[in-house]
């Protein structure tokens, strides 16, 4: 029997596992050697510059490397595919000395021409392979005006002008390197047929069932512990506890704060990680209610997020003050404080704006990365809001469809939306998702149609100031001007979590949310 033959029975088998521990203990059986991961959906693509989900990224960082990687337990940035570095003076070039002897699990080199063919697909429009995108996160790299290789193991980038989160963002998802071979061979389709150089090989994706991926007993950074992983897409949270209960599944992760007493105890560990995560409410300020700050101010007094993470997330989260994460403590405004539940001072705002009974779409997701009990949360939310007078409908999709709708703008279809990033630098969010020039119709998130010059200013101040001290400088002040503004209704930062049974050893998370399992054991 192939692994992939074994690999597909096991998968099969996960709704007879399911079916089990609904009607006794837990009787399934996963393999030794085969790590099951409940996933909380289906993937969109295996092409890491055309995601932007942390869902996706779980399965891309153990396919692909970048030419760096946070350092484990940090979000400080090592050596990767690129061996070291050296940065100009005045900031704008970046030489990469790269690793000798990687090849792509296709069996093509690694090599400079392979970086170049990378960042000229995601950042050239005349790339004979940029139509295999698009390319959602690029803005990551938008200050690079050139790369070139140097020799074949030497690599330069050129960047416009200095840009601090540069080689952070090289560590994230959209900085990995895919193999341009299967580019080619594949076209748009690359994203259902990987190829990468890290510790895990694409075996198959069957739709809404499993992705699977197999170690790479090549790997240069040495073979993983795992004969492969299966990560299966188990969208009701509900399901998915039943399954890691059953033994369906050797781990899961975001479980819901109300399930996390059921695996006290020898069987399971609990692992947490705090991380630079926000959850909130994206406002459509184009049109509707929420083109008044004062209504939409009333919304951010109106919602008891002390409530919502006491009751509805059992304590896992703290209520967010802004649109930066605490966890990026050099950056965050301390001095800020969370909107306080105020209905009273809701009601007089919406009185101020002439407002009488504003009626709201508010579009809720079944789930999805970092999402944080969506569907309870949300439920919650339209409570407090039409207690203080709004009309609030809601509108509930699954993940994808849920971003499909939300990515490209609200106008037109909603007043507000559920969101949540999970980031690897304070630039990251409030550039991709803030600034007037972000707006969809511009490639980028601010589905709400938010526009301040002054915040405008600011990010481009901060993301090109070398030293960290203006930096936090900068964006302390644009913190401030944006929870004056409420673009948003700054709900909660939350500390992630995961289940891991018993048989799993060696696992740990990362404060970037990713997944990271080649060092896991499984008994």
């Amino acid at each position: 029997m192939t692994f992939l033959t074994l690999t597909r029975r096991m998968v099969l088998a996960g709704s007879a596992a399911l079916a089990m521990a609904l009607a006794a203990p837990a009787t399934a059986q996963t393999p030794p050697g085969v790590l099951v991961v409940g996933q909380v959906a289906e993937p969109k693509a295996l092409d890491p510059h055309a995601v932007t989900a942390v869902n996706d990224f779980r399965i891309l960082m153990n396919v692909y490397d970048g030419l760096v990687r946070y350092a484990s337990g940090t979000l400080e940035v090592e050596p990767a595919l690129a061996t070291d570095w050296t940065i100009s003076e005045d900031g704008t070039e970046y030489t990469f000395s790269l690793r000798e002897g990687v090849s792509f699990h296709d069996g093509t080199p690694f090599n400079a021409e392979a970086v170049v063919f990378n960042f000229e697909r995601m950042l050239n429009e005349d790339h004979p392979y940029h139509d295999t995108g698009p390319f959602p996160l690029s803005f990551f790299f938008s200050s690079v005006e050139s790369v070139e290789a140097v020799d074949d193991l030497t690599v330069k980038f050129t960047l416009s002008g200095p840009y601090a989160p540069f080689l952070s963002n090289l560590a994230y998802p959209t900085g990995l390197i895919v193999s341009p071979a299967a580019v080619m061979e594949h076209g748009a389709e690359f994203g259902r047929n990987p190829s990468g150089t890290g510790p895990f090989t694409f075996g198959e994706w069957r739709s809404n069932e499993a992705v699977v991926v197999e170690a790479n007993a090549d790997y240069w950074d040495g073979a993983p512990e795992l004969q492969a992983v299966v990560f299966r897409p188990i969208t009701d949270a509900n399901t998915r506890v039943a399954e890691m209960l059953s033994g369906g599944i050797d781990m899961m992760v975001e479980v819901p704060p109300v399930a996390l007493s059921e695996f006290e105890g020898d069987a399971f560990e609990i692992v947490e990680q705090a991380g630079p995560h926000v959850w909130f409410l994206i406002l459509n300020l184009k049109e509707g209610p929420f083109a008044e700050q004062a209504v939409r101010q009333a919304a951010n007094y109106a919602i008891n997020k002390t409530a919502l993470v006491e009751e509805v997330l059992e304590g896992t989260a703290e209520v967010a003050a802004g649109p930066t994460p605490p966890a990026f403590a050099w950056a965050y405004n301390e001095e800020l404080e969370p909107y306080p539940y105020d209905p009273d001072r809701a009601r007089a705002l919406l009185e101020e704006a002439g407002v009488e009974t504003p009626e709201i779409t508010f579009f809720v997701t079944e789930g999805g990365s970092g999402m944080l009990d969506p569907v309870a949360m949300g439920t919650a939310i339209q409570a407090d809001l039409e207690a203080v007078g709004f009309d609030v409908t809601i509108e509930t999709y699954e993940w994808n469809t849920f971003l499909g709708e939300v990515n490209p703008g609200l106008e037109g279809k909603a007043d507000a939306a559920q969101m949540a990033w999970m980031t690897n630098d304070p630039d990251t969010l409030p550039y991709l998702a803030l600034r007037t020039d972000a707006w969809p119709d511009q490639g980028g998130f601010n589905s709400g149609y938010y526009s301040n010059p002054e915040v405008d200013t600011l990010l481009e101040q901060a993301r090109v100031a070398t030293d960290q001290d203006e930096r936090a400088r900068l964006y302390k002040e644009m913190q401030t001007i944006v929870q004056e503004d409420a673009p948003w209704v700054f709900v909660a930062n939350w500390k992630q979590n995961a289940v891991t049974s018993d048989r799993v050893e060696n696992f740990a998370l990362e404060p970037s949310f990713f997944l990271l399992l080649d060092d896991v054991v499984k008994n």
